[in-house]
């Protein structure tokens, strides 16, 4: 980015801030009474035509204001400072219902906070359960060879997978090889897990001991099942949206919801969105490959472990707010998980 004036600055700002609140093209007479310094109407109308042609604000008609490119948002959301404090209001509202959720619910309800209190589209990808850390494990029998494979992970939530075998077992019996494994489950990821298990029901072919033979062979199966590879996309209600003057246009919702209908594009986005991130990332619409998404913005976040949560809308949001209700969400359901 090309370094810009301290006017260029104040009148970039001005038109975004304007644009956010109005939903319409920027005027100079507008942005004279949001400049902390008087300028004259051609001065602006100057700096304006400057910022034109540097591409970080556009005119949609002849006689329209402006409006600002990607890049100028670009510029202003870069330039915004660390997230900001939340309202009192918000803050409750959060605390409040995560606080009241059980641990295997919270990404659904972080979704809907957040699209509640931003109006845009909440959404909360939930850890992958291959890299949460496993407490526990138990062995439930549920007919003569069918057994269902309790995995409880550190933070309490607990994933159920139904395995058979081919000798009916009692529940005793299920106890025993639950217990048997319980001592390897402790403190690892599942995919640490389930290569302890292949590599040990291997080991112990060649010893004496079957029951401890059996506990390995069914803990491998437990633990091999593909979906749990990938994390649950929970996306909020989408009728916020419509409270948007961009989503009137029923051109706009179509693109967006056949973006939402290939939820793994968006498990892909956000990967790569947050790979070794802190924080909060914002993605404006030309900033990422995925056509439907072009004129929206992504604001997100990592929650616990490997979770994710944030918002969809149109580039035309209240940065400040957002990021700093995303990253405060974010810092509760974590805050949640590890309690």
């Amino acid at each position: 980015m090309p370094d810009l004036s301290e006017r260029q600055r104040a009148v970039l700002r001005a038109v975004v801030t304007a644009y956010v609140g109005q939903a319409a093209p920027i005027g100079s007479g507008t942005i004279s009474h949001l400049l902390a310094q008087r300028l004259s109407a051609a001065s602006i109308r100057t700096t304006l035509a400057e910022l034109s042609e540097l591409g970080f604000v556009h005119q949609p008609h002849t006689s329209a204001g402006r409006v600002p490119t990607d890049e100028g948002l670009r510029v202003f959301i870069d330039a915004l400072p660390p997230s900001g404090a939340v309202s009192e209001y918000d803050r409750r509202t959060i605390d409040f219902a995560v606080a009241t959720t059980e641990p295997g619910a919270v990404a659904e309800v972080a979704s809907e906070l957040l699209s509640r209190q931003t109006r845009l589209l909440g959404f909360a990808l939930a850890p992958r359960l291959d890299r949460l850390k496993l407490r526990h494990i138990a062995l439930v029998r549920l007919g003569a060879r069918r057994i269902l494979a309790v995995l409880v992970t550190e933070n309490g939530a607990a994933h159920r997978r139904v395995v058979e075998h081919d000798a009916p077992l009692t529940q005793a019996e299920l106890d025993r090889l639950a217990s048997l494994l319980g001592e390897r489950v402790d403190g690892r990821t599942l995919l640490e897990v389930r290569e302890l298990f292949a590599a040990e029901a291997q080991r112990e072919l060649r010893q004496a001991d079957r029951m401890v033979q059996l506990a390995f062979e069914l803990g491998a199966r437990a633990v091999a099942v593909d979906e749990v590879a990938d994390g649950d996309l929970v996306i909020a209600t989408r009728l916020a949206l419509l409270d948007q003057p961009e989503f009137r246009d029923p051109e706009r919702i179509r693109e967006l919801f056949t973006a939402l209908e290939t939820k793994e594009r968006l498990v892909e986005l956000l990967d790569r969105l947050l790979a070794r991130s802190q924080g909060v990332r914002v993605a404006l619409g030309g900033e990422v490959d995925e056509p439907s998404l072009h004129r929206c913005a992504l604001v997100a976040a990592r929650y616990g472990e490997d979770g994710a949560l944030g918002v969809i809308g149109p580039a035309r949001m209240d940065y400040g707010r957002v990021i700093s209700l995303v990253d405060y969400c974010s810092r509760v359901v974590t805050e949640k998980l590890h309690a």
